[in-house]
C-alpha cells in the first residue's frame, strides 16, 4: 500500500502522523510512505530523521488580524495556496497513493484538497476539541474526519456522516511502550507521590514564576516534585530557587531543564501540572494521570482551554486559568490532589476512561476501509 502523509508546523500536527507511519511499518514492512510538508516547519527536520521520504511545497498560513498588513499578507497566502494545489497534484500523481492522511497545519490543505479532487481516499485527523481552520475548510471535500474529542460532533452537524471518533494516535504509541519497572526516577522514590510541573518544551514563564513564588512552602511539603522550566529559562529559575533555599538541601525537589524521554517520567508521576495541548491530553488520559491544566492563552481559538474543559467536564482534571495563576493558587491546586489519594484515584479512573489505547489502529482502519470503498 502507498500512503501519503501531510501535516506540520507544530509537533502536535506532526507526531500523530508519525505514529501512524510507524504503526503502518509494523503492520506491513513493505508499505510505501511519503510525507509532504514545508521547508520552514518542524516537519522538515523531524520527518527525515525518521527515515521517511519527505517532499515540500511552498505555502503559508493566513493572518487573522485584518489590518492593512494582514490583508496584504493574506492576498499573498491565497496566491500561494492556489499555486500549491498544482504542486500537490504533481506530487500526488507521481507518488500515486492509495490513501492520503492529513493531520492539520496549513500544509495539509492543498495536499488533501488535491487528493480529494483526484478521487483518492482522503482522511483528515483533528487532534483538538475545536476544529482547526484548515480542517474546517477541508471537511466538505474529504472522505472522513477522524476526531479525538466528542465535542467536534456539535461543531459540524452538517457533516456527521463523515466523522469517526478514533482518539489521538499518540495515545496508542505511549500505551504500547514496554518499559521496565523502576524504583526511582531522577533520584525520587516512585513508591511515594510525585508531582510533575511542566510548561512545555520551551517552558512557560507564568508557570515558572508561580512555582518560584510557591517554592518556600512547596519545598516543605511531604510529597516529591519534578519541575521542568524549559532550557531557555533553566539557569534563571535555578538561581531564583537557590536564593530562596538551596536545591541541594531539598533532594525531593528536582529541577531539570528538559527531559527528552518524558514518557519515563509520566509513567511514574501521581499528578501533572501542565498546558493542555492535544498531545499532552492524549498522553495523560491513556496513562490515567490526574492533572491541573493551565491552558496557554496564546494559541489559536483558545483551543487549549476547550481541550482542558473536556477533561474537567469528565472530572478528570482541574482547570487553572493563567490569569488566575499565582504561587498561592498553584500551591492550593497541587495540595488538593497530592494530599488526597482517594481523589487522585477517582480522577485517574476518569482520565483513563477518556484515553484511547487503540487510537492508531482505529485511524488506520478508517483509512483502509476508505481505500476499499474507492476500489469498489
Amino acid at each position: 500500500m502507498r500512503v501519503l502523509l501531510t501535516g506540520g508546523g507544530t509537533g502536535g500536527h506532526i507526531y500523530p502522523a508519525l505514529a501512524v507511519a510507524r504503526r503502518l511499518q509494523e503492520m506491513d514492512p513493505q508499505v510505501d510512505l511519503l510525507y509532504v510538508g514545508t521547508k520552514r516547519g518542524l516537519e522538515s527536520t523531524i520527518v527525515p530523521s525518521e527515515n521517511i521520504p519527505f517532499k515540500t511545497i511552498k505555502i503559508e498560513g493566513f493572518m487573522r488580524k485584518l489590518n492593512f498588513e494582514g490583508i496584504k499578507y493574506n492576498i499573498r497566502s491565497v496566491h500561494l495556496f492556489l499555486k500549491s494545489i498544482g504542486e500537490a497534484k504533481k506530487i500526488i500523481r507521481e507518488f500515486n497513493p492509495d490513501v492520503v492522511l492529513g493531520t492539520g497545519g496549513y500544509v495539509s490543505a492543498p495536499i488533501c484538497y488535491a487528493a480529494s479532487k483526484e478521487d483518492i481516499a482522503t482522511v483528515v485527523h483533528e487532534q483538538n476539541s475545536f476544529l482547526g481552520l484548515t480542517n474546517k475548510f477541508l471537511l466538505r471535500y474529504i472522505d472522513h474526519l477522524a476526531i479525538s474529542f466528542d465535542d467536534i460532533y456539535e461543531q459540524v452537524k452538517k457533516y456527521q456522516d463523515k466523522i469517526v471518533f478514533t482518539g489521538n494516535p499518540r495515545a496508542q504509541e505511549v500505551n504500547s511502550l514496554n518499559l521496565p519497572m523502576i524504583d526511582h526516577v531522577l533520584g525520587l522514590d516512585v513508591t511515594k507521590p510525585i508531582a510533575l510541573i511542566f510548561g512545555g518544551s520551551r517552558g512557560a514563564p507564568k508557570i515558572n514564576q508561580a512555582v518560584v513564588e510557591a517554592y518556600p512552602i512547596l519545598r516543605t511539603r511531604g510529597y516529591q516534585i519534578i519541575f521542568i522550566p524549559g532550557e531557555e529559562h533553566y539557569e534563571k529559575i535555578v538561581k531564583q530557587l537557590n536564593d530562596i533555599s538551596p536545591l541541594s538541601r531539598n533532594s525531593h525537589f528536582v529541577v531539570k531543564p528538559y527531559i527528552n524521554h518524558m514518557i519515563d517520567i509520566l509513567r511514574n508521576v501521581s499528578v501533572i501540572v501542565s498546558r493542555s495541548g492535544a498531545t499532552t491530553i492524549a498522553e495523560i488520559t491513556v496513562l490515567g494521570i490526574p492533572s491541573v491544566l493551565i491552558p496557554s492563552p496564546y494559541v489559536t481559538d483558545d483551543h487549549q482551554t476547550k481541550n482542558a474543559q473536556s477533561l474537567v467536564n469528565n472530572e478528570a482534571a482541574i482547570l487553572l486559568k493563567e490569569d488566575q495563576l499565582s504561587g498561592k493558587s498553584l500551591l492550593s491546586k497541587i495540595d488538593e490532589l497530592m494530599n488526597n489519594a482517594d481523589k487522585r484515584d477517582f480522577m485517574s479512573e476518569r482520565a483513563r476512561e477518556l484515553g484511547q489505547p487503540r487510537a492508531t489502529d482505529q485511524l488506520i482502519q478508517v483509512m483502509l476501509d476508505e481505500v476499499k470503498n474507492k476500489k469498489q
